[in-house]
């Protein structure tokens, strides 16, 4: 677990707030004259052995050259994680760098009413991406998710609707009674260790982050498969805690990073595990798998260029003339068409006659320039082989709904899902563990659920997901709590082989 410390100029400067021994001066940061997490963590900066720490730089200023932005430079010199980063402080000292952000962000004021009083000018103050305007939350932690500081200034415009206009690092030393407060707030929620007592002598080895989503309609696991996650990880000595996106600059007090929400590339779970592998950490789902999986394009063009056994399937672009004619002459009806990133067998539609196909791209392609066409394979089931580091782990057979052709069947207020068979991988066809591995194999050595269609012994991959379902009473119907122990024990290898590596 990463201790913290917060660094200010002078001592003074933690007049107002509660005294702490994780609070310390730039010169002592600067010349290692502090003591965080007791005799064992001083050995050990003796012995050259290095700390995890978490550095927040309260320093008065934080401009090129001054001892904040040393404070930070230093920090990331020394492999702890900072905020505000040299990158967050060279973008915010000119607006020219942090316009090119804002310009990616989505439209967050766009519903706000016009200005009243404030003349088409307002300001607000974020603490660690809270704030004290409500109607300003979202747009405080947007912020602080591309520009993690401690205190930022925001200020808005009004231009025929509300815009960011400049953004400008404050100093906590400059907050009146009010924003102290609301500053301190944030600060003791942002950073709960810098006042928590303690734990006892007894610690786990590792600590993995799992990062899931509250709302999410299908998520990767259930709950009761997170509580036996979690119930497997400390068996191993790996402490579990459940995150959400929320906790995006909370990643560096981790060893690990397991994703359990639906990935895709536009999307927060990118963006954390983009961040988890720059941290060091061990992290399933890796951002290259899935830039690799979330894409059916890619996997299309990976299938063909490593012979790996797949429905046949063609490439339909927008606005191309006489495709229709030239897919009919490859595929038969009936064929089924996707778009790039749908999952759970959203944005997949099956089509018997041309008149079919026509409505459905012209529909399709109001979302995506590029639709997948494939032949259409009827089979009672499709296979799930789970793979973990090119290695298969588990074997379900995931049956179609009753008087359908796929395993979900999406209606206007519910979903219905087919009936599944748990089995051991010994159990599965040859031809179906060949498909899978030969599938993953290019892909990387992460956990994947591979989707194969089984056909005169042969097994067609219709695809690879990156953060594959893992459900009590279903995947772990054959292993039980086996099956938790055995994802897990690769992070446990993995984290090791890190730390070997330091």
């Amino acid at each position: 677990m990463a201790d913290t410390l917060i660094i200010i100029e002078n001592k003074s400067d933690w007049e107002a707030y509660y005294p702490s021994e994780n609070v310390v001066t730039f010169e002592e940061y600067l010349d290692g004259s502090y003591n965080t997490g007791g005799e064992d963590a001083s050995n050990k900066r003796a012995e050259g052995k290095g700390e995890r720490l978490r550095v927040i730089n309260l320093c008065r200023n934080s401009s090129y050259l001054s001892a904040g932005y040393y404070c930070s430079l230093l920090a990331e010199a020394r492999g702890h994680g900072v905020i505000p980063s040299v990158r967050t402080l060279n973008d915010l000292s000119k607006r020219a760098l942090y316009r090119l952000e804002l310009d990616y962000m989505p439209g967050l004021l766009a519903k706000k009413s016009p200005p009243g009083e404030t003349n088409g000018a307002l300001k607000i103050v974020s603490f660690f991406g809270t704030t004290i305007n409500p109607e300003y939350t979202e747009l405080a932690r947007k912020l602080f998710e591309h520009f993690p500081c401690p205190v930022l200034e925001i200020s808005l415009v009004y231009d025929k609707g509300w815009k960011v206009d400049m953004l400008k690092i404050r100093s906590h030393h400059s907050l009146d009674d009010s924003d102290e407060t609301a500053f301190a707030n944030a600060l003791d929620e942002f950073s709960l260790k810098v006042w928590r007592k303690r734990r006892s002598k007894k610690q786990f080895r590792y600590d993995l982050a799992i990062l899931i989503d509250e709302e999410e309609k299908f998520p990767p696991s259930n709950k009761t498969a997170l509580k036996r996650f979690i119930a497997a990880g400390k068996s191993l000595g790996i402490d579990c805690e459940l995150i959400t996106q929320r906790d995006y600059l909370r990643l560096p007090e981790y060893d690990g990073l397991f994703i359990r929400a639906t990935t895709s590339i536009n999307h927060y779970t990118y963006r954390f595990a983009k961040r988890a592998e720059m941290e060091g950490m061990v992290v399933i789902d890796d951002p290259t798998s899935i830039l690799r999986c979330t894409n059916k394009i890619y996997l299309a063009d990976l299938f063909r260029n490593n012979k790996v056994p797949a429905p046949q399937t063609e490439l339909l672009f927008k606005g191309k003339p006489l495709q229709i004619e030239l897919l009919e002459a490859k595929l038969d009806y009936p064929m089924v068409l996707k778009i790039p990133d749908g999952a759970f067998s959203v944005g997949v539609e099956k089509v018997s006659n041309r008149e079919a196909l026509q409505a459905v791209l012209a529909r399709l392609f109001e979302k995506s320039t590029l639709i997948l066409a494939q032949e259409f394979l009827y089979t009672e089931f499709d296979w799930r082989i789970g793979v973990l580091n090119n290695k298969p782990i588990y074997a379900c057979r995931y049956y179609m709904v009753r008087n359908h052709w796929q395993i979900y069947q999406h209606g206007a207020t519910k979903t219905a899902s087919g009936n599944f068979e748990t089995l051991p991988t010994f159990e599965a066809p040859k031809a179906v563990l060949d498909a899978a591995i030969r599938a993953t194999r290019p892909i990387g050595n992460g956990f994947y659920g591979v989707d194969i269609k089984e056909k005169n012994g042969t097994g067609y991959v219709i695809e690879v997901n990156d953060n594959p379902s893992i459900d009590s009473g279903v995947e772990d119907h054959y292993l039980g709590d086996e099956l938790y122990k055995t994802i897990f024990s690769e992070f446990l290898r993995r984290m090791e082989l890190r730390g070997s590596k330091k």
